[in-house]
């Protein structure tokens, strides 16, 4: 097919864009209900990236910020897990109102943060918003198996307790609605948080603490801004913190679970992906192309479940690709306040921005097709032109790995066992889909995708009733659901003597 100028792409930007200063939250750290200053000086710069201007600063924490926040939340868990279900489902209800009150500047703030495109960043508040009330209710509707006598004479009974404080680590991609993935179901199983935000995108957890201090029990949430290496490390190795829970890169993974097994916490990790496209011959070619635009493109492609990796049977490759093509020649480039149908914003920093521009130019230099896009676009700003890369190889490099960026690649197979084993092939595990109109093929291949989600003829599409977490490289552990209340909690077993 013939490749389309790369020169397509532009960047809307906006002349008057709203600024978020009137909403910023304070910039200490926030430890048993109020904001207080960090034991160390140093601050960090937090910058919108579609300007590349400093919008905040906020405290670099330390190991002893850490001590300091654990030891409130100890204290507050004791009386915090001793509420009944229901106090503890009115509290999540009240931060989901909370929320909701004050959505504007979440939304404005979620934007000037990231560089989220509004329409992003009000899919993030509502989200949000959705995440806390169902966990309000999912928090009342626990079970576990039924009591009885297992043993003559023995009565046994079986307890859901909390696991104590947990520490949280939170991702730059989605840093509120990642941040209530995990506040709602810790907090709804009587858990209290000290939570770590991405040091570059901690503005929407600050305001989040802002806005429920003095609402909530002073010293169930707790956060503490900072660098992984020095905050996260000290969360992970806190010989009173019982679980850790991360969302975030593979390595950082690896890191928080190498730490906490020293103590051997349980560890929550919520990882990388690199999502296949499975789409069959007899799929609906367009809207197959229409879902990849949509969920491979969403958030400009930071998105661990992202459709970024298309295995289209060969005899349909050619059509498929140039539908593809058309669609994403009609995504908009820009900043958030640029108008309402922005719908790519930059990528998060200048080194993520180097990262994706260094696997751009290395599937160039081993002459790969770029049918649409390929480069970066002129700042300021970390923008990237929305890319689809077509007839990659088997194996190729930038097919293997995840990118995190507006860049989906096109590959083809020749057999229905050819694609389950190349689409099983990445190193990842987090979700994929498949597009068919074929019943069979519908119920037999997601059972043999080696995924945690695996969606038929859509992608992308979330639910706080159903779990979402993945296998392999993506990590353990599931966020949403009645599942992520499992995880945060601990099951006792009681056995009582009557017999004697």
């Amino acid at each position: 097919m013939t490749l389309t100028d790369t020169e397509q792409f532009t960047v809307r930007r906006s002349s008057e864009e709203q600024s978020c200063a009137s909403f910023l939250p304070p910039a200490g750290h926030f430890i048993a209900g109020a904001f207080v200053p960090g034991s160390s000086t140093q601050l960090i710069d937090v910058v919108d990236p579609t300007t590349e201007q400093v919008i905040a600063s906020v405290q670099a924490g330390t190991a002893a910020d850490v001590d300091v926040a654990v030891e409130a939340a100890v204290a507050a868990q004791k009386s915090w897990g001793a509420t009944t279900p229901k106090e503890r489902s009115e509290v999540l209800s009240l931060i989901a109102n909370i929320i909701e009150a004050n959505r504007e500047a979440f939304e404005i703030i979620e934007s000037a943060n990231t560089g989220k495109p509004r329409t992003v960043a009000e899919d993030d508040v509502s989200s949000t918003i959705d995440t806390f009330r169902f966990m309000a209710g999912a928090s009342r509707t626990l079970t576990s198996m039924a009591g009885g006598d297992y043993a003559t004479g023995h009565t046994s009974v079986i307890l859901r307790e909390p696991v104590g404080v947990v520490g949280v680590i939170t991702p730059w991609n989605y840093p509120l609605l990642m941040a209530a993935w995990k506040i709602a179901p810790i907090l709804a199983a009587g858990n209290s948080i000290v939570l770590k935000p991405s040091e570059q995108t901690p503005l929407s957890t600050l305001k989040l603490a802002e806005l429920v201090a003095g609402r909530i029990p002073d010293g169930i949430l707790n956060v503490v801004t900072g660098k992984g290496r020095t905050v996260g490390q000290r969360l992970s190795e806190h010989p009173d913190v019982a679980l850790i829970a991360l969302t975030g890169s593979v390595v950082s993974g690896q890191a928080v679970a190498e730490t906490a097994a020293r103590s051997v916490k349980r560890v929550h990790l919520e990882l990388g992906g690199k999502a296949p496209v499975v789409v069959f011959a007899d799929a609906d070619l367009r809207a197959a192309a229409a879902g990849v635009r949509n969920a491979g493109f969403w958030n400009a492609g930071q998105d661990c479940g992202a459709a970024c990796r298309v295995l289209v049977h060969e005899s349909v490759a050619e059509e498929f690709t140039e539908h593809l093509v058309r669609e994403v020649g009609t995504l908009v480039v820009g900043a958030p306040g640029a108008g309402e149908d922005v719908e790519i914003g930059p990528m998060i920093s200048r080194p993520h921005f180097e990262r994706v521009k260094e696997a751009l130019a290395e599937a160039k230099a081993a002459g790969l097709q770029v049918a649409i896009g390929g480069s970066a676009l002129e700042g300021p700003g970390y923008f990237i032109e929305p890319t689809v890369i077509s007839n990659v190889p088997a194996g190729a490099h930038i097919a293997t790995h995840e990118i995190f960026g507006p860049v989906v690649t096109v590959e083809s197979f020749s057999s229905t066992e050819e694609a389950i084993t190349r689409a099983n092939e990445s190193p990842y595990g987090l979700s994929a889909s498949v597009w068919t109109r074929d019943s069979s093929l519908s119920l037999r291949v997601p059972k043999q995708l080696d995924f945690g989600t695996v969606w038929v003829n859509s992608h992308l599409v979330l639910a706080c009733e159903v779990p979402w977490g993945g296998f392999k490289g993506s990590g353990y552990g599931r966020d949403l659901s009645l599942y992520a209340l499992d995880d945060y909690s601990r099951t006792k077993h009681v056995m009582i003597n009557h017999g004697a």
